[in-house]
């Protein structure tokens, strides 16, 4: 290995270690415990450091919320590949969108409520990894939007599995009938009723 190659490990160890620590210090006190001292410290490393991976916390925060896209358009394509007939696919990226955003609530809060959203690398500014996750979304809703705009049935399906998500976090929606508020949802959306004449 060249000194070359062995100080851009080096720099990618440094970097997966920057996000993975910050990721553990928001599971365990929250956002706004996390900070460029406070990881440095936690890390070891001095904030200079810290400096060269990223130019601040909402750097971290934005660079963190990626990767939760990244994994969030993984758990939904894994339920629609697994899924049987295309209205059973939907239902099953609904609740692989519900069950992530229930099991990360820190990682969720940093995709889509502190993400910054610096990076516009997709179409029309939307970061690569989000727009992976709308494609799956879309994917899913296609099959069964029969005449309708898939695209724009994609948009009001995730926004209405965003807020529920949000709601439910808040306490503001019961949390047991969670899978049924998101059958409603689908059914009022994309169900026979909702098919135009």
């Amino acid at each position: 290995m060249t000194p070359r190659e062995r100080r851009l490990r080096e720099q990618a160890q440094r970097h997966r270690l920057i996000l993975t620590t910050a990721r553990e210090m928001a599971e365990s006190e929250g956002w706004d415990y996390v900070t460029t001292r406070r990881l440095a410290d936690r890390i070891e490393y001095s904030q200079p450091v810290l400096y060269q991976h990223f130019k601040n916390k909402d750097a971290i925060v934005h660079a963190v919320a990626l990767e939760g896209f990244a994994e969030l358009a993984a758990a939904l394509r894994t339920a629609r590949e697994e899924a049987g007939d295309p209205q059973e696919a939907l239902g099953a990226v609904a609740r692989a969108y519900a069950d992530f955003a229930e099991h990360g609530p820190v990682l969720y809060e940093a995709m889509l409520t502190l993400d910054p959203g610096e990076d516009t690398t997709g179409a029309a500014g939307t970061p690569a990894p989000l727009a992976d996750v709308l494609a799956e979304i879309r994917q899913a809703v296609e099959p069964v939007a029969v005449g309708r705009d898939s695209g724009l049935l994609t948009e009001v399906l995730w926004s209405a599995w965003h807020g529920q998500a949000a709601l439910t976090r808040a306490g503001r929606l019961r949390p047991d009938p969670a899978r049924r508020r998101l059958a409603a949802l689908t059914d009022a959306l994309l169900g026979p009723a909702a098919q135009p004449v």
